[in-house]
């Protein structure tokens, strides 16, 4: 699991995330418009929609207001359009940052991002500056509920898997491409889906060590506290110990 998934999930076990449901349907809102706008409105017929308004019913999000977010990305409406960015850079402890961002306002979008990166002891970069140290799987996040390690990853083993990481939640890594079909599988073995998506994990990481960890953590949550930001990967690695010790 990667480091900074830890952090979030540890946050929430220990209830210390932020409710701000209203940010969270924004970012919502645009995945879903990105979504749209990229392929079919039918989400039966492209798995990037079918995914993003799983995830939005998944956290409650208001059946009309996922219509008016496809409505959006399929051009029925005249608001301003919504382009997907990726930013890359390098944060505090020389971590590596891929940042996924959807905007109406790409010069804002680049400054805010840039005063960020600068706050925190980093500095944006070209694009493909670090992209290198990252490659694209598709992570599914599953519910363990009470299956050991050799049981979940008995049931988790087919076609299209590349890994399976046992903890709560268990994630299941994929071939980018056979995303929904071993989602779809999980589900009929009766594992309970919690997320799924296409993410950049490093093939190379880092250990942010002493008050650097500290000064990591505080820029990651920045960045995905970012009204345009809908995803944050970087290479850091965290002590899993240390990061329950922070939140205790």
């Amino acid at each position: 699991m990667s480091g900074h998934s830890k952090w979030h999930n540890i946050k929430l076990k220990k209830g210390k995330v932020d409710g701000q449901r209203g940010a969270l349907f924004t970012k919502l809102s645009k995945e879903i418009i990105l979504a749209a706008k990229n392929g079919s409105s039918d989400p039966e017929a492209n798995y990037r929609l079918k995914m993003a308004v799983d995830k939005a019913r998944a956290n409650n999000m208001p059946q009309d207001n996922i219509k008016r977010a496809i409505a959006r990305g399929s051009g029925a409406d005249n608001e301003k359009t919504i382009e997907e960015l990726r930013y890359e850079g390098y944060g505090p402890a020389n971590i590596a940052v891929i940042v996924e961002a959807a905007t109406d306002n790409r010069n804002r979008t680049a400054s805010e991002l840039r005063f960020l990166f600068s706050r925190n002891d980093g500095a944006l970069g070209e694009a493909g500056s670090v992209g290198w140290i990252f490659e694209q799987h598709g992570v599914i996040e599953v519910d363990p509920q009470k299956l050991s390690e050799d049981e979940l990853t008995e049931k988790a083993l087919v076609d299209g898997v590349i890994d399976v990481r046992f903890g709560e939640p268990a994630e299941v890594v994929t071939e980018p491409a056979k995303l929904m079909a071993v989602k779809d599988e999980l589900e009929a073995a009766g594992l309970r889906v919690l997320t799924a998506q296409l993410a950049m994990e490093a093939k190379q990481t880092s250990r942010p060590a002493g008050e650097d960890t500290n000064k990591v953590l505080t820029f990651l949550d920045a960045l995905e506290e970012h009204e345009d930001v809908q995803r944050v990967f970087s290479n850091a690695d965290f002590d899993e110990a240390a990061l329950e010790a922070l939140l205790s």
